[in-house]
């Protein structure tokens, strides 16, 4: 039995409070890095493919790559891609910028998880170099660009099913993590710089 010193209303409201705890520290900490493995072992969400450099073939075909933001709600910050579409041939590199600002008056972190659509592209879209699953901290009025680099690979051309894809949306969501605890510690003050594109 939890709490056996506490009693009656006492034990029931430490019993909320130690529910409450557990289940913010599994969404915050276990659930973002359990949900890029579950993707990336069961392509569930349209997970995506890695590399360290880009395709070897770049056919003529070209295919369209849509851009999206969101926020979970209650995260501060304003997110948005710097452009919404670009056509590209599959096999090219292609590099895309979202842009994200913090209007509080604090710090806040944040993780992004992302979501290719449609699931039948997901394999076939792979990223480079991405700011998703890593720990952003905008401080207060601070603008940031962060790039994502990525190709379709040409294998997407003679699947049964990627064959039919035109468009692809890459889509982010922000979520807002606990800041690290140096960083919490630091007095709250307006960024110097606020409103800079970093």
């Amino acid at each position: 039995m939890m709490f056996p010193r506490l009693q009656g209303n006492q034990r029931t409201l430490a019993q909320l409070v130690a529910l409450v705890v557990t289940l913010t520290f599994t969404t915050i900490v276990i659930i973002p890095p359990f949900y890029d493995w579950f993707c990336r072992v069961t392509g569930f969400g349209g997970a995506t493919s890695v590399a360290e450099a880009g395709a070897d073939t770049i056919l003529d075909q070209t295919v369209k790559v849509r851009f999206d933001a969101s926020l979970e709600q209650g995260m501060p910050w304003t997110f948005k891609p710097v452009v919404h579409s670009m056509d590209i041939r599959i096999g090219e590199t292609g590099l895309a910028f979202y842009e994200a600002h913090n209007p509080a008056t604090r710090p806040v972190a944040g993780t992004a998880s992302f979501n290719v659509y449609p699931y039948a592209a997901g394999g076939f879209f792979t990223k480079i170099e991405c700011f998703c699953f890593t720990e952003q901290i905008l401080q207060p009025g601070e603008t940031v660009q962060m790039p994502v680099s990525f190709y379709v690979d040409p294998a997407m051309v003679t699947d049964e099913e990627g064959r039919f894809v035109k468009e692809i949306v890459l889509s982010y969501t922000f979520h807002e993590t606990p800041l690290p605890e140096e960083q919490a510690a630091l007095p709250t003050a307006a960024a110097p710089n606020a409103g800079a594109v970093n």
